[in-house]
């Protein structure tokens, strides 16, 4: 196997959760070989930098092994080498604490209050 499609490697690495989710990932845009921007038919050889984006976060990652189906964590990481930038720290006080023993069902008023904070519609 020399080459393998973009959407369906980064399916089986575990990069994406579904393979039509790396698809559409590749339709989007947020998924780059090389630097250049990648359909999902694309294809992927050991050497290249694949670039994701995902959420807030961007990942890259370089081809090392080729591999169509969908393996297990250990085998998928052995796979690629991960140079993506760390993640941003995570603000304890961004989440919103737990509701202290006794205080009951939360009220809708508490339940809007609570959706806002974690940026949820109300």
């Amino acid at each position: 196997m020399e080459k393998v499609r973009v959407d369906r490697w980064l399916w089986a690495v575990r990069l994406t959760k579904t393979r039509s989710g790396a698809a559409q990932a590749c339709r989007a845009g947020h998924v780059q070989i090389n630097g250049v921007r990648a359909k999902p038919a694309a294809t992927v050889k050991p050497g290249d930098t694949v670039r994701m984006r995902a959420g807030d976060r961007e990942r890259v990652v370089e081809v090392v092994r080729l591999i169509e189906t969908r393996v297990g964590a250990e085998p998928a990481a052995a796979c690629l080498i991960d140079n993506s930038p760390p993640p941003p720290p995570r603000d304890p006080l961004d989440r919103p604490g737990r509701r202290p023993p006794g205080m009951g069902r939360p009220t809708k008023r508490d339940r809007r209050h609570l959706d806002r904070t974690r940026g949820r519609r109300a």
